[in-house]
């Protein structure tokens, strides 16, 4: 296994960070195959393990406290707040009042006394950023978490918070996890350079494109729409739409770039998205020990120049094939926000 600096923090991590996101109800229920799973992945040199209060409603952070009984000085732990987790005012967002009470639940159900990586899961157009970054560097202080990073930040909003630390001397936020694969590579454009410019670290999800780079899906294959990813999605995987068709067709040739390799094409789409600079690591959501396995057996693969740019060819840097962040659009683009009427005055 591979290590890198996560960012500035002084901390190594392992290339290949384990995704928490399919333990519990949402993904594999079986908790104590879960916590088998994360024990295989620590001990392949896996160190870098990354969950949210979200997933399965805090289930998946009991699993990951459940695994990490004993051996919790081995582990560089994120987890991540800001969605609800149950109805009423006052319980999401990125606010003082919700965040430290966010903290504190990820705490006890992580059953640790400090988490390393504290992400915030998505921006709060409703909360001043000094407000969210304030009480992040009071909780560094406290002790209860030792970073603090993002999920899913555009670049001007990176830029924002770094100005605002630096002009308010609060702490920075030392990490950004964005979307980023083969088949969506538009984090390259922008994003990329701006966290390189401040140092940040990267850990990236959703490397195999919403399942499409998990080999399960070809080109003139009857898609199962029951399970997994369709059934979640349907219209992701529509064939009878060209976008998801040409999806398809680059595939069956990203198959013919993992042939010539010996590899399997999960793991290409993993060793491709740790082979750019500007990313520390690539998260893993396996939900089964098989899926695990065969990631895990990639772990070594190093993509030489020649292959890079032979996936250049097929999708060249910088594009998307599909849009990662379909599901959560930019606040601006809300139908009721594009076309406001201004505040004018008529002029006679």
């Amino acid at each position: 296994m591979r290590y890198r600096k996560l960012g500035r923090t002084g901390m190594d991590v392992s290339a290949y960070c384990l995704g928490a996101m399919m333990f519990g109800q949402a993904g594999n229920p079986d908790h104590d195959e879960c916590v088998r799973m994360i024990h295989t992945a620590l001990d392949s040199g896996i160190n870098f393990v990354d969950t949210a209060d979200m997933y399965s409603t805090g289930e998946s952070e009991e699993i990951v406290g459940k695994a990490l009984r004993g051996r919790r000085d081995e582990v560089v732990l994120a987890t991540k707040g800001h969605f609800p987790l149950e109805e009423g005012p006052n319980r999401s967002g990125n606010s003082r009042r919700w965040i430290t009470r966010a903290v504190e639940d990820s705490l006890r159900r992580l059953d640790t006394d400090w988490i390393d990586l504290y992400q915030i899961h998505r921006p709060d157009e409703s909360t001043d950023i000094e407000e969210t970054l304030s009480v992040l560097t009071d909780l560094v202080r406290a002790g209860k978490i030792r970073a603090f990073g993002t999920s899913t930040f555009s670049p001007d909003q990176v830029v924002e918070a770094q100005w605002v630390s630096e002009r308010r001397a609060l702490g920075r936020f030392r990490t950004e996890q964005p979307p980023y694969s083969i088949l969506a590579r538009g984090i390259e454009r922008h994003l990329l350079p701006v966290t390189q410019r401040y140092g940040m670290g990267v850990l990236v999800w959703s490397p195999l494109a919403f399942g499409f780079l998990s080999g399960k899906h070809r080109l003139d294959r009857p898609v199962d729409m029951s399970a997994g990813r369709p059934a979640l999605k349907p219209t992701h995987f529509d064939t009878t739409d060209p976008a998801v068709r040409r999806r398809l067709e680059v595939v069956e040739r990203l198959v013919e770039v993992a042939d010539g390799l010996g590899c399997t094409l999960p793991q290409l789409a993993l060793a491709f998205t740790v082979a750019h600079p500007g990313v520390t690591s690539a998260i893993l959501g396996p939900r089964t020990p098989a899926q695990l396995a065969d990631a895990l057996a990639g772990a070594t693969l190093v993509l030489d120049d020649e292959t890079l740019d032979r996936i250049d060819e097929i999708v060249p840097p910088g594009v998307d094939l599909y849009d990662p962040l379909a599901t959560t659009p930019p606040p601006a683009l809300e139908p009721g926000r594009r076309r406001r009427p201004r505040d004018e005055r008529a002029v006679a």
